[in-house]
């Protein structure tokens, strides 16, 4: 059963995983080491300025997915601090969720292929059937792509917006502010919590397969 499990798939988002920690880790150690320089040259720039750029980077990496920015936090939290950064984090990753769900319901599949393979979109969409769609959300959102999913939503599901909005918030704030807060750890701490929330998301993506299977 557990061999059915840990398929390519799953294999695959741990190499991606890694990747994405082992880029985190680097840009701590970099923000770290230069953080009087980040800050100098934030200041000149002006916060706000700094902030608003933040934000729109993280939105607009999501909608040209799959660019992941969270490298990025590592940076921000040297400049801001962790809360400051989770809370950009998390307006920046709703935004940009919206507007790759309204893409994808406005302009629909011949617009989306050129964005992301409808391969892989099509994979979530077993899921946009059942009764409980908003927790399902939800539940996907804290295990998948914020980028992937949204655009899954919009295709697949006859969510509403109001109802997408929210379950994206809920769904995204807990590793917003979990990141943000490994980005202010030691390399050591960093490295345990990092190892740990990928390990969640390993547990969780095994329990939502064995589930759909079990329905199956």
């Amino acid at each position: 059963m557990i061999e059915k499990l840990l398929d390519k798939k799953i294999l695959g988002s741990v190499l991606v995983l890694i990747v994405v920690v082992t880029f985190f880790i680097v840009a701590t150690v970099l923000a770290q080491k230069y953080e009087n320089e980040l800050q100098s040259f934030v200041g000149q720039k002006g916060i706000s300025v700094g902030m608003v750029s933040y934000v729109l980077i993280t939105a607009f990496a999501i909608v040209i997915a799959p660019v992941s920015t969270l490298p990025l936090i590592p940076v921000a939290v040297g400049v801001w601090g962790w809360v400051a950064t989770g809370i950009l984090s998390v307006i920046g990753w709703v935004i940009g969720s919206q507007i790759a769900f309204h893409l994808a319901r406005s302009l629909g599949k011949p617009f989306i292929q050129k964005i992301v393979s409808l391969e892989r979109l099509e994979k979530f969409e077993k899921h946009f059937s059942e009764k409980n769609l908003f927790w399902t959300v939800v539940f996907l959102r804290m295990t998948v792509p914020v980028d992937i999913l949204s655009y899954a939503v919009g295709l697949f599901s006859r969510m509403r917006s109001a109802s997408y909005f929210l379950a994206t918030l809920i769904g995204v704030i807990p590793f917003a502010f979990v990141f943000s807060y490994a980005g202010a750890l030691p390399i050591s701490s960093q490295i345990i919590t990092l190892i740990e929330v990928m390990a969640f998301i390993i547990i969780v993506s095994i329990l939502r397969r064995a589930i759909t299977h079990q329905k199956i």
